[in-house]
């Protein structure tokens, strides 16, 4: 199975940019779906991304489109989440997330990384 650890969050002010980092080791990603998701506090986790096996296809929430972009580095085994104009309301845990399947649930998880944005 594969691992992930998401690294990269911290505080920023709003309007301030950050990115964060999911190195994957035990497989390839090219093997999976790849997305980002993210928990505030007090609420349910969210989707925030998702890139495709091919890494040809990208999904967006509409809450971050425009702003969020997800990209993948199949030789450093890494995908990123490029966050720009962020926005206290986009603070949260960020999580990635890995899924063997084409559609459904994802089947890993890495621990996630605290992203604040104050305002």
């Amino acid at each position: 199975q594969v691992q992930l650890v998401e690294s990269g969050g911290g505080l920023v002010q709003a309007g301030g940019s950050l990115r964060l980092s999911c190195a994957a080791s035990g497989h390839p990603i090219s093997s999976y779906r790849m997305g980002w998701f993210r928990r505030a506090a007090g609420k349910e986790r969210e989707f925030v991304t998702v890139i495709s096996r091919s890494g040809e296809i990208t999904l967006y929430a509409d809450s971050v489109k425009g702003r969020f972009t997800i990209a993948r580095d199949t030789v450093k085994n890494t995908v990123y989440l490029e966050m720009t104009n962020l926005k206290p309301g986009d603070t949260a845990v960020y999580y990635c997330a890995a899924a063997a399947a084409d559609r459904g649930s994802f089947d890993y998880w890495g621990q996630g990384t605290q992203v604040t944005v104050s305002s």
